[in-house]
């Protein structure tokens, strides 16, 4: 399964944030079910992010991951930081492509 997060945070509160995600991101890749993350930041929205997770079990993810220790200083701060609720959407993988060269040289 795969999952966007959009997350607005009050203006000012961007590093904030990141210093609050950034440990949680690194601590996800150990995890038996995690595939990838990728954090974007909206060009023209300073304080706008979306988040893509992929990982091979949902239920794992909702009753397991979501709980380790490591999350929690993130989900005790993330209220305070958010400008607006955020967006969570779960998908069903159709396809990947990934290229492994560039073709550039």
């Amino acid at each position: 399964m795969a999952g966007t997060v959009i997350l607005t945070i009050k203006p000012g509160r961007e590093d904030d944030f990141l210093a609050l995600l950034h440990p949680v991101l690194d601590a996800m890749r150990y995890e038996a079910t995690f595939i990838n993350a990728f954090l974007h930041h909206h060009p023209d929205e300073p304080n706008r992010f979306m988040l893509y997770e992929t990982w091979a079990d949902l239920e794992d993810l909702m009753e397991v991951q979501m709980h380790r220790p490591y999350r929690q200083a993130f989900w005790d701060s993330l209220p305070g930081l958010l400008a607006i609720p955020r967006e969570i959407i779960v998908w069903t993988p159709m396809r990947s492509d990934i290229a492994l060269f560039s073709g550039r040289s």
